[in-house]
């Protein structure tokens, strides 16, 4: 029963999410809103007449107090290309796979300044949002090693335009856009496999 009445609160706030802007979807706007970000936001960019035109790669570096007690710096981690790999052969790819990196990039990206400052209070949520989808793949990597742990880690994305067709008046710079984020800490519980919040 609880199952049940779980499944139709759920659909309930993601049809007020995804439909026309109505009394009860205004009335509710934070509720909805705090259900579905950041987990089951949609994303119609897919149908709309301006299709992404970005290509985006995500990678992410740690700082690891390692089991005798020193520091060091891993390498970078290439979140995007082990998506695409995933991706690559598979005739039925997941929806994590796709989007999950991507979706939590534009997050950050529409919800922090171009100094990496949040622009409102879900920045914070699109933070602690990436954050744990890098800890989670970088224990999945080992990269604290044995005994190690994860303290910091920093993300680095490089961003080229899609190239329009050639039947296009379009121009666009060709020139890669690069950005460096400051270094976060990762909250103990997090670095312990800790992800739920």
């Amino acid at each position: 029963m609880a199952v049940a009445v779980g499944v139709c609160v759920h659909l309930g706030l993601v049809f007020l999410h995804v439909a026309p802007a109505n009394t009860l979807s205004k009335q509710h706007g934070s509720l909805v809103g705090e259900w579905i970000y950041p987990e089951f936001e949609q994303n119609w960019q897919l149908f709309a007449p301006n299709p992404l035109q970005q290509n985006i790669s995500v990678q992410v570096r740690a700082e690891v107090e390692t089991a005798d007690g020193g520091v060091r710096t891993t390498g970078w981690y290439d979140l995007s290309a082990q998506d695409g790999a995933a991706i690559r052969g598979n005739p039925l790819p997941s929806h994590t796979q796709q989007n999950e990196l991507r979706r939590a990039w534009d997050f950050f990206v529409a919800t922090h300044d171009s100094g990496d400052r949040p622009t409102g209070p879900r920045g914070a949520i699109s933070e602690g949002y990436l954050r744990r989808i890098a800890v989670l793949r970088l224990g999945r990597e080992n990269a604290a090693g044995p005994g190690g742990a994860l303290t910091r880690i920093q993300f680095r994305s490089r961003t080229t335009a899609v190239p329009p067709p050639t039947w296009s008046g379009e121009k666009v710079s060709d020139q890669p856009l690069h950005r460096q984020l400051p270094w976060w800490p990762v909250p103990v519980g997090e670095a312990e496999g800790d992800v739920a919040g």
